[in-house]
């Protein structure tokens, strides 16, 4: 059996993400999906990344979206109750020529942005307030080069279907509270974690993932 790394340690004894940067999931425990209903929505994607000498990686797929692209890169957690921000430092390995382009809307910029989500969601409108996303001036537009988001949770958060955590403070902490997975996700503004896929060879590797 599989050691657990000390990151996933931490989560079972401490029911939060380690706020020690270097310290972050392993390889395996980074989920790529989502999977809805025996479906993933990142196409021709493996369901983890792999190790590298600088951190966990995936290569996104190119060059067109018939062959494949990356929705939500995630990692479990049992609470952020008390969390103060999120914080991602990562690299994009590319040609200067590679773009980066949203599947369902192409015609826009393409985005990451931090995400964390309730525990119970079930991937319906039913529940609006249970995935979270970065605020709309805080995503990053995907490019070659290394860059760090740290964004705090007092922050205007997005919901899912529209409105901020200043529009439903309670729903917010609740999701704080019962949050059940943590990371970053691939689109666009108006379709985030709708997918992304580059024009040509890029890989994408984090450097460093926490919460303090």
């Amino acid at each position: 059996m599989k050691r657990l790394s000390a990151f996933a340690l931490a989560i079972l004894m401490m029911g939060t993400l380690p706020a020690v940067a270097g310290e972050g999931p392993e390889a395996w425990e980074w989920d790529i999906g989502p999977v809805i209903k025996g479906r993933n929505y990142s196409v021709n994607m493996p369901r983890s990344m792999f190790e590298t000498r600088d951190g966990p990686a995936f290569d996104f797929p190119y060059p067109r979206a018939e062959n494949g692209h990356v929705h939500y890169v995630t990692v479990p957690v049992r609470t952020l109750k008390g969390a103060k921000r999120m914080v991602l430092t990562y690299r994009i390995d590319a040609r200067k020529d590679v773009r980066f382009i949203p599947q369902e809307f192409p015609q826009r910029e393409a985005l990451l942005s931090l995400y964390f989500q309730r525990a119970g969601d079930r991937w319906t409108r039913r529940y609006p307030t249970y995935r979270w996303y970065a605020p709309n001036a805080r995503t990053m537009p995907l490019s070659p080069g290394k860059h760090t988001v740290s964004i705090d949770f007092d922050e205007p958060w997005i919901a899912m279907m529209g409105g901020d955590n200043r529009t439903f403070p309670r729903a917010f902490d609740k999701a704080l509270d019962d949050a059940m997975r943590v990371g970053f996700v691939f689109g666009s503004a108006g379709g985030r974690g709708h997918g992304v896929y580059a024009t040509g060879p890029a890989r994408f590797t984090v450097l460093d993932f926490h919460i303090e």
